[in-house]
């Protein structure tokens, strides 16, 4: 029988780790199909359970030289902690070779550091202790079938070591300590930064289980349980007094109350709940006690969903493979065989071994990766760093390539294209003889537990009226006396049932306007209409605008009503527009937008946005959103709104067309320096010099972005 499983493997260094994880279980017998995202170090693995089982997959991961993790968070805190650990370590040991090439560069001659043994010193730290773990990546790649980073690191910098060491026993005073000790340093510190991004994002999903509440208070023989939320049973009847979290998904079996289920909708409008209505877990209760009858459990509800598709979303995602990676498979045995090649032709024409092998390790060291390893993290560097200083926060190179092509764009209306705090935005009245309307309306409102109560009840700042004989009905609105007087705020549909008319079509346009409108009725007389609304962001039309003169097409996806949604999207220049969409829903239109447009953005700032923001090929997370969002989105914008979304387009282009230009002339290097050095036009001096200004040019290139207007 077919079994679907998920595996969480560690010890990952790069993406071809990915594709070396994959052949070992794909030759394991009864592996069906096999798919291991290195973004998230999970294997996605169907197998034939009567031929293999789970031991059998894991020994087979643990035989290709990585791990089997049971908490993937923990382990990628570990690894970020080992990362910095021995970046440190290899800093410390190479700031010597830093210094003494900044002296070279400002024209200054540092005669002790060009001692032989004391360059040995400094760099064997270097090579031996913190460069081991690409040799052990070099082996587990060759091992693989799956050449790697590691190899070509390994390689590269071991030539330039060995040769010195050669260099020093034969009485030599050319030396490549100084390149072997900082290529091993700046690779450590773009595994660092990896490290910590990719742990981060492991965060998104650490925040979203912690929603559901630990445990849950029960009903069982009409005694109340405390037990672990993971011990409900389908059919309990669980109390969740005010204030608490939903442990599962379920029926109201008893009570009312609002509930906030913005991590589903995004709605800041808490929802009304009484017998017979849905609750999802991780949502709060308001400061109603109700009883549930538990329908959904465990991995079944609401929230497991949203979590599997924030994995699943981070798992498709089709993040860029860095250029090394993909050319190490052909680059590495390529220059290798080169190499041997230009060792041995040159020994058979000059009967000289020195010869032989100056011309064999100069092909090696042109062909060290440093201007390679320099060429996206330089450039990264100084575009995260500008960003920063622009309030924008970019995560990682791959989303700055895919922000170059978003051609469609998802924009989340709560909080992102409005500003998220409700306010009275209009009053109609109704009765022109009646004064102090909003008056009576802010004293009743203030005994209501509503939030558009609230909103209503801050509206009028003067004294408040004695209120008697309070009542609240849940999902229709507030009642109570004053002066005598019976006074009503509530719904439309209820305030005409109970004054027996039908309101002016002038109250029905403010709910087509997107606003939620409550009505105040004196002794069943219809006096003020109260609206409600998120009012639009100054800035979100002209970031809109901007938007659409980049060739990018806005789309309104919102959890909230037609209404709302037509509303604003006219307000802002939108002319597309999804309303009363769930999470699932958003991913959905996600998923379609990209078979439309090709790449597409999301712009969200909640919970409910996680799943989306992980699915499309960019997430913009805005500031002022929830940690989950934030961690979810590839950008996070500090300045709360749309704002900065066209500024990081513009940034990602700049950033991006420098990472070209600088893996351009790695390459043009490495091209032009290898049949050069295998001809033997360069002797391994000349080769350290040309790989010594392909990286100067490179980080020169890099820092020009600095100046750069965006």
């Amino acid at each position: 029988m077919r079994v679907d499983t998920t595996v969480k493997v560690g010890g990952m260094s790069c993406v071809r780790c990915s594709a070396a994880v994959e052949n070992a279980l794909n030759a394991t017998d009864g592996v069906i199909s096999c798919a291991v995202s290195y973004a998230n170090g999970r294997a996605e693995v169907a197998y034939d359970d009567s031929v293999t089982d789970l031991k059998r997959l894991e020994k087979a991961i643990k035989k290709a030289g990585y791990e089997v993790l049971e908490d993937v968070f923990a382990a990628r805190k570990r690894e970020l902690r080992s990362n910095l650990i021995i970046f440190c370590f290899s800093l410390l040991f190479s700031a010597p070779f830093f210094w003494m090439m900044g002296c070279m560069m400002l024209g200054r001659h540092v005669a002790f550091m060009h001692n032989g043994l004391l360059q040995l010193l400094f760099a064997s730290p270097v090579q031996l202790v913190a460069g081991f773990r690409f040799y052990r990546g070099a082996i587990h790649s060759l091992k693989n079938k799956s050449p790697s980073m590691d190899l070509l690191v390994a390689l590269g910098t071991s030539a330039s070591y060995i040769y010195s060491i050669y260099s020093i026993i034969v009485g030599g005073d050319t030396f490549y300590f100084e390149s072997s000790a900082m290529i091993i340093t700046l690779v450590l510190l773009g595994r660092t930064l990896e490290s910590r991004a990719r742990a981060k994002t492991g965060e998104a999903i650490e925040r979203l289980m912690d929603l559901a509440p630990k445990t849950a208070t029960v009903l069982r023989d009409g005694i109340e349980e405390t037990i672990p939320a993971s011990q409900i049973a389908i059919g309990d009847i669980i109390i969740v007094r005010p204030g608490e979290s939903i442990p599962a998904d379920g029926i109201v079996s008893e009570g009312a109350t609002y509930i906030d289920e913005s991590m589903l909708t995004g709605e800041s409008m808490p929802v009304s709940k009484s017998l017979g209505d849905k609750v999802f877990g991780g949502t709060v209760n308001g400061k109603g006690s109700i009883k549930i009858k538990a329908e959904g459990i465990g991995s079944d509800t609401v929230l497991s969903g949203i979590i599997r598709m924030v994995e699943e979303a981070q798992s498709s995602k089709a993040h860029v493979q860095s250029v090394a990676d993909k050319v190490a498979g052909i680059f590495v045995p390529t220059v290798t065989a080169i190499s041997l090649v230009t060792f041995i032709v040159t020994y058979f024409v000059t009967k000289s071994v020195t010869d032989s092998l100056d011309s064999a390790v100069a092909v090696l060291v042109i062909a060290c990766p440093c201007s390679l390893g320099l060429a996206t993290p330089t450039a990264l560097m100084v575009g995260i760093g500008k960003g920063a200083s622009m309030g924008i926060l970019i995560k990682n190179a791959s989303v700055l390539e895919n922000t170059c092509a978003v051609k469609a764009i998802v924009l989340d209306k709560t909080g992102t294209v409005t500003e998220g705090k409700p306010r009275v935005t209009e009053l109609l009245t109704l009765d022109e003889s009646f004064e102090n309307a909003l008056q009576y309306a802010s004293s009743v409102e203030a005994l209501s537990e509503h939030p558009i109560g609230a909103v209503i009840a801050r509206e009028y700042e003067g004294e408040r009226l004695e209120c008697s004989d309070f009542e609240s009905v849940v999902g229709k609105g507030v009642s109570a006396s004053i002066n005598g007087q019976r006074v009503c705020v509530g719904k439309i549909k209820w305030i005409e049932e109970l004054c027996g008319i039908t309101l002016c079509e002038s109250v029905y346009s403010l709910s087509e306007r997107g606003s939620t409108v409550s009505v105040l009725a004196v002794d069943s007389k219809p006096v003020l209409a109260i609206a409600v609304s998120d009012p639009v962001r100054s800035d979100s039309a002209d970031a809109v605008s901007a938007l659409k003169a980049l060739g990018i097409t806005p789309v309104l996806v919102t959890g909230d009503n037609e209404f709302a949604a037509r509303a604003v999207a006219t307000a802002v220049g939108i002319e597309h527009y999804v309303s009363d969409v769930l999470p699932e829903g958003k991913v959905e239109q996600v998923r379609l937008l990209k078979e439309k447009y090709g790449v597409v953005a999301m712009v969200g700032d909640g919970i409910n946005d996680a799943p989306a923001l992980s699915a499309a090929d960019v997430g913009f997370a805005v500031g002022g959103g929830t940690d989950v969002a934030m961690e979810s989105g590839d950008v996070v914008l500090a300045r709360s709104g749309i704002s900065l979304v066209e500024r990081s387009v513009a940034l990602s282009k700049a950033t991006m067309r420098k990472i070209k230009q600088n893996l351009f002339w790695a390459f043009f290097y490495n091209c032009v320096g290898i049949p050069l050095a295998a001809f033997g036009l360069l002797n391994p001096i000349i080769a350290g010099a040309c790989m010594a200004f392909s990286s100067v040019s490179v980080v020169t290139n890099s820092l020009l972005l600095k100046n750069k207007r965006i």
